[in-house]
């Protein structure tokens, strides 16, 4: 019962999350892909397809894992309880966020919209300085040393190969 209810909670904050960025997206879409001038050529549906599906199993893999293994949620409010280094976490420290950069380029391809591509790189980057400046340090002062050897072992961004 209680991983069910971590389920809901985690199902709800997703949605919460998706919902707010694609309306951001979205929105910048609407607004400034005419004042740009171009739109990307039609090729570009299939590929946004694609990367909106492998971004989306990347994120739901992230969240099954919090789930069960962590036994929380992705919320920064609602975290999970239990130290994660399992399932998509053993091969990048931060593999949630770039299943949502996947599923932010997929969605600006398929809707062929420079104005969210564009609009990617600036997300990338706030949520990069969000994991420098807030999850590492969190991470660090909540599981300590089993984090601190976690990052030596696993690079935050890139697979090793």
């Amino acid at each position: 019962m209680k991983t069910l209810f971590i389920a809901l909670r985690s199902a709800v904050f997703g949605a919460g999350f998706v919902l707010l960025w694609g309306w951001a997206a979205w929105s910048l879409h609407r607004r400034y892909d005419a004042t740009l001038g171009f739109a990307l050529p039609e090729w570009t549906c299939p590929l946004g397809i694609a990367l909106l599906a492998v971004g989306g199993v990347l994120a739901l893999a992230c969240i099954t894992t919090f789930v069960i293994r962590g036994e929380g949620t992705p919320a920064p409010f609602d975290p999970p309880r239990k130290f994660v280094a399992a399932g998509p976490y053993r091969f990048v420290r931060n593999p949630m966020y770039i299943g949502g950069f996947l599923v932010l380029c997929g969605f600006g391809l398929y809707e062929r919209s420079p104005a969210i591509l564009f609009f990617a790189l600036p997300w990338l980057l706030l949520a990069h300085l969000f994991v420098i400046f807030y999850e590492e340090p969190h991470l660090r002062a909540t599981f300590g040393t089993s984090y601190d050897n976690y990052c030596r072992s696993v690079r935050r961004w890139l697979p090793r190969l």
